[in-house]
C-alpha cells in the first residue's frame, strides 16, 4: 500500500532511508514531549533530530551539488517533506530546507551551506503582516511586523514578503535585526513567530520572482500534508483490521471499509499532484502559467489531503482518536495550520480555474530512454507507406502490421514494450493516422491470442484488428452483474457443439455486432468462478434474441439478449469448457499507454472551461467548481502518468491503476454536470439531435460529445459499467489496504 513522492532513482533510496529514520528517532513519546514543553524546551528536543537529518543530507537533498547539496532538485525537497509529514518530525527541518530553496533560488548563496549544514535555523513566511518597504538615501528599509512564519520560533534567518510601492517583494531579515515574538499555538510540534522590525531597520530584498517562494512553499507543505495523509490512512487501516465491534473486525463494515478506501484515493492523488509540481518547478521548459498553474492545484489538494485523512482517521478510531494520548490530533493541527497559512482549498481551486481560463495547460509527455532511434525509424517509414493510402485502406494496412494492438506477439502485434508502445502512439499521431478501435475487441483479441487455437487466431483475431469483424461482450445477467461468477446461462455438451440457453442484459452494440463474447456455466457442480466456459458467438446464430433497452438518454444503445437453444460449435469454444474466468480475467491483462504529448486537459475539461464564461467567469464561485474539477481531472492523469513511468523504469505497479477509475468516472461525471449547469435555461431546448439508434458507430464511439445534456446524462453510467464505484473501493479496501471481507 505504501508509496512515496519519487517513483525511481537515488530519490526512492533517500526516501526509504528518511522512513527509517523516523520510525528509529521519532515515537510518540518525544512527540508527546515536545507538544508538552515550552519554547526553549522544544528547540532543544528537536535538535538531535535536525543534527541527525543534516548528516542524512536532507536539509540540502534539493540543492545544486556546487554548493555541496544533493541536487536533486524541487522533487528532493518534496520528498523530504513528505517524509517529515508522514512521523510528524519536530523542529525546524522543513523551514529550514525551505529558506535554503528560496534564498538559492534568490542568489543569496553564501546563506545557503550554513543552512543546509544546520548550523543555522531558517524559515519563511507567506503572510505580509503590516510590513513595509521604504526607499531610503542608503537603501531600502523595512518596519512593521510580519504574518506568523512557520518555524520562525527557532529560526535565525527569515525570509518574509513585504509591501512596497512596487508591489510584493521578499526580505531577508536576520534575527539579530529584528524581535521575534514566539507563538505558541497551532501546531506545537513545530513553533511559529512573529517577526517585529523597528522603523529605519536596514532591509535585504531578494532577487527572486515574488511567486516562486510562495510557489515553493505550496509544494513543501503540500508534500508535507501528503505524508501526513499516508500515515492516517495506514493507521485507519491498521486499526480497522483489530479493532472488534459486534463481533468481527470494523474494517469488515461496508461504511468504514469504504471511508479508509477514500482516504487512500485522496492520498494517491494529491501525491501525484504534488509530485507534479515538483516537477514543473525543477524544469526550466516549464513556462510561468504551467507552473502556476500546477502549483495552484497542489496547494488546494494537496494541503487538504492532510487535513480530511486527520478527520477522517479520528472518525475511525473513535473516542481514542479525540484524546491528547493518541497522535491523530497532533496530525490534524499540523495539517490544519498548513491550510490556515497557505489559504483555502476553495482559494487555490479559483486559481487554478482562473488560469486555465487564461490558457494555461500543464502539457503531457514522457522523456524515453536513449536507444530507441532505429526502431523510431522503421515505424515512420511503416507509418508513411500507410498515410499515403486511401482512406478506407489505412486502417487494414495498420491492424495487418501489427499496430492496432502493438502490445500482442508478432505477427499480431509489435511485442511492444512500454517505450515502443510510446514511440508507436507519437509517429501515429505524428503521421495524422488512428489505427481501427476495436473496443470490446480489445478485449477479445489478447484472450484469443492467449488461450485460443491456431485456427481462432487465424478466424478471429486478424479480422478483429483490421476491424472486418466487431464484437460485443456478452458477460452481465439480471442476476449477475458485479458478482460476475455467479451467472446462470447454461452451456451443455452436444454432438459438435455447446448449447446454450439464458439471458444476457445490458449489451452494449449487440445489434451492430458480428460476434460477441459469452461466458456461460458449463460445469454447475463446481465453485461458480470454476465452471465458466468462454465462448465466441455469431449474433446472426439461430435462437439469438436480441432487443434493445431504452436508456435514461433515450438512445437504444444497450440491449438485452435471450439465448434460447443456441448451438455454438466447439470451434468457438476458448480453452477448456472451464477456463473462462481465466480466460475474462486475461482480458484485464493487455493496457495499453499513450501518454505521447499535448495537454493533460481531456475533451471534457476544454468543454468544461468553454462553458464557464456563460455562468460568469469572473464570479468566484463558478471560478472554485472549475478550478476543483479541473484539478481532479489532473490528477487522474497523472495517475495514469505516474503508472506509465512505473512501467518505463521497471518498477512494480503501484496504487495508482486501481484508483484511476474511481477518479475519473466521477469527475467525468461532475463536470458534465457542471457544463450543463453552467449553460442555464439557455441549454434546455433538448435533445438537440434525434435519439441515436444503434449503428456499428454510434454503439461501439460512445454517443453525441457535442450535447452536454446527453453527455451529462450518458455518464451516470460510468460509476456502473466495469465494475460499481461501491465495488471498487471494497476491491481497494481488500487487495491493497488489507481490510478484512464483510
Amino acid at each position: 500500500m505504501d508509496s512515496h513522492l519519487p517513483l525511481d532513482g537515488d530519490l526512492v533510496d533517500f526516501a526509504l532511508l528518511l522512513d527509517q529514520f523516523g520510525t528509529a528517532q521519532v515515537d510518540p513519546d518525544l512527540i508527546h514531549q515536545v507538544v508538552d514543553s515550552t519554547d526553549a524546551e522544544a528547540a532543544e528536543l528537536a535538535q538531535p533530530l535536525t543534527k541527525a537529518l543534516t548528516q542524512l543530507g536532507a536539509l540540502g537533498v534539493h540543492l545544486p551539488e556546487a554548493v555541496d547539496g544533493g541536487g536533486t532538485g524541487v522533487l528532493g525537497l518534496a520528498t523530504l517533506a513528505e517524509a517529515l509529514g508522514r512521523r510528524l518530525v519536530p523542529g525546524p527541518a522543513l523551514p529550514t530546507a525551505l529558506a535554503a530553496a528560496v534564498l538559492h533560488a534568490a542568489g543569496a548563496h553564501e546563506l545557503v551551506p550554513a543552512l543546509a549544514d544546520g548550523s543555522v535555523l531558517g524559515a519563511v513566511g507567506l503572510a505580509e503582516g503590516d510590513l513595509r518597504v521604504e526607499g531610503g538615501p542608503t537603501g531600502p528599509t523595512v518596519s512593521g511586523t510580519s504574518g506568523i512564519v512557520l518555524g520562525g520560533a527557532a529560526a535565525e534567518l527569515f525570509v518574509v514578503p513585504a509591501t512596497a510601492d512596487s508591489g510584493r517583494v521578499w526580505l531577508l531579515l536576520e534575527r539579530g535585526s529584528a524581535k521575534v515574538d514566539p507563538v505558541r499555538g497551532y501546531d506545537l510540534t513545530r513553533r511559529g513567530a512573529r517577526v517585529t522590525t523597528a522603523a529605519g531597520t536596514a532591509a535585504r530584498v531578494l532577487e527572486v520572482d515574488p511567486e516562486l517562494p510562495t510557489q515553493l512553499t505550496a509544494v513543501a507543505l503540500a508534500a508535507e500534508s501528503v505524508g501526513i495523509a499516508a500515515w492516517c490512512t495506514a493507521t485507519a487501516a491498521d486499526y480497522a483490521r483489530v479493532r472488534e465491534q459486534f463481533g468481527r473486525p470494523i474494517g469488515s463494515f461496508q461504511a468504514v471499509k469504504h471511508r479508509i478506501s477514500r482516504m487512500l484515493v485522496t492520498t494517491e492523488q494529491a501525491r501525484a499532484i504534488v509530485w507534479d509540481a515538483a516537477r514543473a518547478l525543477d524544469d526550466a521548459r516549464t513556462s510561468a502559467p504551467e507552473r502556476a498553474l500546477v502549483a495552484a492545484a497542489a496547494a488546494g489538494l494537496g494541503v487538504e489531503s492532510g487535513l480530511s485523512a486527520a478527520k477522517d482517521l479520528i472518525n475511525t478510531l473513535g473516542g481514542i482518536g479525540f484524546t491528547w494520548e493518541h497522535l491523530a490530533g497532533f496530525y490534524l493541527r499540523r495539517a490544519h495550520l498548513s491550510r490556515i497559512l497557505l489559504g483555502s482549498a476553495d482559494r487555490w481551486a479559483a486559481e487554478v480555474g482562473r488560469l486555465a481560463l487564461a490558457g494555461a495547460r500543464r502539457s503531457a509527455s514522457i522523456e524515453l530512454p536513449a536507444g530507441l532511434e532505429e526502431s523510431r525509424a522503421h515505424i515512420r517509414d511503416e507509418l508513411e507507406e500507410a498515410a499515403a493510402l486511401p482512406g478506407p485502406e489505412r486502417a487494414g494496412f495498420l491492424g495487418d502490421h501489427g499496430y492496432t494492438m502493438p502490445t500482442l506477439p508478432v505477427p499480431w502485434g509489435k511485442g511492444a514494450d512500454v517505450p515502443t508502445q510510446l514511440v508507436i502512439a507519437e509517429e501515429l499521431a505524428r503521421a495524422g493516422l488512428e489505427p481501427h478501435d476495436m473496443v470490446i475487441g480489445n478485449w477479445v483479441v489478447p484472450a484469443v491470442v492467449a488461450f485460443g487455437t491456431d485456427e481462432q487466431k487465424e478466424r478471429f483475431v486478424r479480422p478483429s484488428l483490421r476491424g472486418d469483424i466487431t464484437w460485443c461482450q456478452l458477460f452481465s445477467e439480471p442476476g449477475a452483474g458485479s458478482d460476475l461468477a455467479a451467472l446462470t446461462t447454461r452451456a451443455e455438451k452436444v454432438d459438435g457443439g455447446w448449447r446454450i440457453n439464458g439471458q444476457k442484459v445490458w449489451t452494449s452494440g449487440a445489434r451492430a455486432a458480428d460476434y460477441g463474447i459469452l461466458l456461460a456455466r458449463t460445469d454447475p457442480t463446481v465453485a461458480k468462478h470454476k465452471g465458466l466456459g468462454y465462448f465466441l458467438l455469431d449474433t446472426a446464430a439461430p435462437g439469438v434474441d436480441i432487443r434493445p433497452l431504452r436508456e435514461i438518454t433515450g438512445d437504444e444503445l444497450f440491449n438485452e439478449v435471450f439465448l434460447d437453444d443456441v448451438l455454438i460449435p466447439d470451434d468457438c469454444l476458448v480453452g477448456g469448457p472451464t477456463d473462462g474466468w481465466a480466460a475474462a480475467l486475461n482480458t484485464l491483462a493487455s493496457e495499453r499507454v499513450a501518454m505521447t504529448g499535448g495537454s493533460h486537459f481531456s475533451t471534457g475539461d476544454e468543454a468544461l472551461l468553454a462553458a464557464a464564461p456563460e455562468a460568469g467567469a469572473d464570479d468566484p464561485l463558478v471560478l472554485a467548481r472549475l478550478g476543483d474539477l479541473l484539478t481532479r481531472s489532473l490528477s487522474s492523469s497523472l495517475l495514469g502518468l505516474r503508472t506509465t513511468l512505473r512501467s518505463l523504469s521497471g518498477a512494480a505497479p503501484g496504487a495508482e491503476a486501481s484508483l484511476a477509475k474511481l477518479i475519473s468516472t466521477a469527475t467525468i461525471q461532475d463536470s458534465w454536470e457542471a457544463v450543463v449547469d453552467w449553460r442555464g435555461q439557455a441549454g434546455l431546448a433538448w435533445p438537440a439531435t434525434e435519439p441515436a439508434t444503434e449503428t456499428a458507430t454510434e454503439a461501439l464511439g460512445g454517443g453525441r460529445q457535442d450535447d452536454p445534456i446527453h453527455m451529462f446524462l450518458n455518464s451516470r453510467a460510468l460509476t456502473i459499467a466495469g465494475g460499481t464505484t461501491d465495488v471498487q473501493l471494497n476491491i481497494v479496501g481488500e487487495r491493497i489496504l488489507r481490510l478484512p471481507r464483510e
